[in-house]
Order: structure tokens, then C-alpha cells, then sequence
């Protein structure tokens, strides 16, 4: 499947120069953003052939504001087996799927984590006829997860920790965990809660399951660039941080050329281009944060229209609220 990107990968021999990612995106014409295969409101692509989701909007945020235009992104599904295979090898410029930020991935690996993008946890997915109330409840049962993954880790941390004698059936990818689970394979299905979110919609009657009140884990997703590229690790968190930032100052695709003529907040006409020279500093156009977010929208438009009350999911914002509302988001200041 990657192979055929070949012609358009970066020669990760030129990674240890700053700035090499850039250059060889602006030369392509186009940001290779390695994307689930299909994860609903995080990465999905519909029949008609455009990619929905959380992540994606995020890739079509970098594409603006490293591009100018948002749809000059090409999305490459990467499984979990796979994806830091890709990233390394150059088959993608940057990865943007439900990937938790660890110390192991983080350190000595050739990785570089530019942000949180989504603070998740793990939890677990019962039948609702099951009678389970919390996941302490599960001794005795058999547990679908997908292998090679953070979440096995962590099960397996749990279960030492509560002397819990269950069964644990591993999946390859979580599609065939999700399958085990709905044919009855095992009893309990553990996976991210967003994850959770997205596949339980697509079970035959979602109504049935129930996500159970625990959370066991801390899983900070965001985006994971290649170590080696200062300039482009400075692009991937500045660009995210734009997104969030634009949120608290109420900036949206709907307002944000108004509020680049006719605001006075320096902070907001820093982030928008008008003072100062910060896109110039990235290697980027003085306004590309405006640019993105007229393609985009901010971090809550983006959050809302694939995540939150009116899609599919009806997720609240809980911890990814902004840290006004009694959330974890912020961005650092712009100044």
C-alpha cells in the first residue's frame, strides 16, 4: 500500500538538516499525513472518496498553513503495526492518529511528539445486559485488545494490579478486536475511550454496549513528526498551538478576517500575521495561521463538527476543553 508512494517520500537522508522536511513538502506540492484507516470522527473516508474526521482536519490544518491551501494533503491509512515504519522510512511527513505520547516513543526512537492533540484514557466496552458496572467487575471474563499496543500494556498493568484472573484474546488491529468482540469471542472490549466511541456506533445496535465509568490509563494523542528537523517540529506544534489558541480568542473561520482588521489584542494580531514576523520565523507566510483557519475552522469548530454534541459520537469536550472552562487545553503564548 505505502509502495506507491515512493516517488513522493522524503529521502530520510536528509533529516538531520533542519528545515529538510519543509523544503521537500513545499517542492511536492503536497503533505503526506499518515491517518487511521478508518476510525469514525477521527479518520474515515466516505463513498465518495473524502476523508472525514478529527485527525484529518488536522492534516488539512497543517496543509494550509504550510501550503496555503488545505486540500493539498494526500491522507495515507497506516495501520498501528505499521505506522512508525512509514514516519521513519519517509512515507509520510508527519503522522496525526490516535498515538500516545510515551516516554519509550519518545526517547531514543527517532521521534518527536510536537503536541497533544486529544488528552484520551483507556477504558473498556461491555454488553449493556452484561450487568458489569466497573471494570473491577470483569474477573472471570475474556478481554478483546489489540495487540502490540500501549493499551495490552496497560491491561496487563491492570489486571496485576486488581489480582483479576481473566482471559485476554489479542487482535491484531482493532477493527478485528472490535469483530471478536461483536461475534461473541469475548466478553469486554478495551481500546481508548474515542476509539471506544467510534467503533461502538458501528455495531449492529450501538445501544446495547455501554463504555464503563473507568478510565485506567493517561493517553496524550498528537501529532509525531521524525527527530532531526527542528524547523519542522517548530511548524507541527506552533500550527497546533494556532488552532487551540485561535479558540480561547474566539477567532473562527466565520470571523477571522474581521478580527484581522479591527482587533487590538497584540496577542491575537501576532497569531494572525498582522504584528511581528512569526510565520517568517517558522519558514512559513506571515498570515498562514489566518489562511488555516479560514480553511479549518479553530480547535473547538474541528472538535464539534467530527467529535462533539451535533456528530455522530456526541462526545463532551471533558479534559480538551480549554483550560477557561475547566479543561487541559492551552496553548503557550504568543508573544
Amino acid at each position: 500500500m505505502l509502495g506507491g508512494l515512493a516517488g513522493f517520500a522524503l529521502d530520510t537522508g536528509e533529516v538531520a538538516q533542519s528545515g529538510a522536511t519543509l523544503r521537500v513538502i513545499e517542492t511536492r506540492g503536497e503533505l503526506l499525513c499518515g491517518v487511521d484507516g478508518g476510525l469514525t470522527g477521527f479518520a474515515q473516508q466516505q463513498d465518495d472518496g473524502r476523508w472525514t474526521g478529527f485527525d484529518t482536519d488536522i492534516c488539512r490544518a497543517y496543509a494550509a498553513a504550510i501550503l496555503g491551501d488545505a486540500d493539498d494533503v494526500r491522507f495515507v491509512p497506516v495501520t498501528t503495526a505499521e505506522r512508525f515504519t512509514a514516519l521513519a522510512d519517509g512515507e509520510i511527513d508527519i503522522l496525526v492518529r490516535n498515538t500516545s505520547w510515551t516516554f519509550a516513543r519518545d526517547v531514543g526512537e527517532g521521534f518527536d511528539f510536537a503536541g497533544i492533540a486529544y488528552f484520551d484514557g483507556q477504558g473498556f466496552m461491555v454488553p449493556a445486559d452484561l450487568g458489569i458496572s466497573s471494570a473491577r467487575d470483569i474477573n472471570g471474563a475474556r478481554i478483546c485488545v489489540q495487540g502490540s499496543t500501549t493499551t495490552a500494556l496497560n491491561l496487563e498493568d491492570f489486571i496485576a494490579a486488581n489480582t483479576l484472573n481473566v482471559e485476554v484474546i489479542e487482535y491484531p488491529t482493532a477493527q478485528a478486536g472490535l469483530d471478536g468482540y461483536a461475534g461473541g469471542e469475548c466478553d469486554v472490549y478495551t481500546n481508548d475511550l474515542s476509539s471506544l466511541a467510534g467503533l461502538r456506533v458501528s455495531l449492529e445496535t450501538p445501544s446495547d454496549h455501554i463504555l464503563l465509568p473507568d478510565v485506567i490509563s493517561k493517553e496524550p494523542l498528537g501529532p509525531v513528526i521524525r527527530s532531526g528537523d527542528s524547523q519542522f517540529l517548530d511548524i507541527s506544534r506552533w500550527v497546533l498551538f494556532s488552532l487551540i489558541a485561535a479558540e480561547e480568542f474566539g477567532v473562527t473561520s466565520a470571523n477571522v478576517d474581521s478580527v484581522s482588521e479591527t482587533s487590538t489584542n497584540r496577542e491575537i494580531r501576532r497569531l494572525l500575521g498582522v504584528e511581528d514576523d512569526f510565520g517568517e520565523r517558522l519558514g512559513l507566510e506571515p498570515d498562514f495561521a489566518a489562511v488555516m483557519l479560514r480553511a479549518t475552522g479553530n480547535y473547538g469548530d474541528i472538535f464539534d463538527r467530527n467529535l462533539g454534541q451535533g456528530s455522530e459520537l456526541g462526545l463532551r469536550r471533558g479534559l480538551n476543553s480549554q483550560w477557561t472552562e475547566g479543561g487541559l487545553l492551552y496553548s503557550p503564548p504568543f508573544r
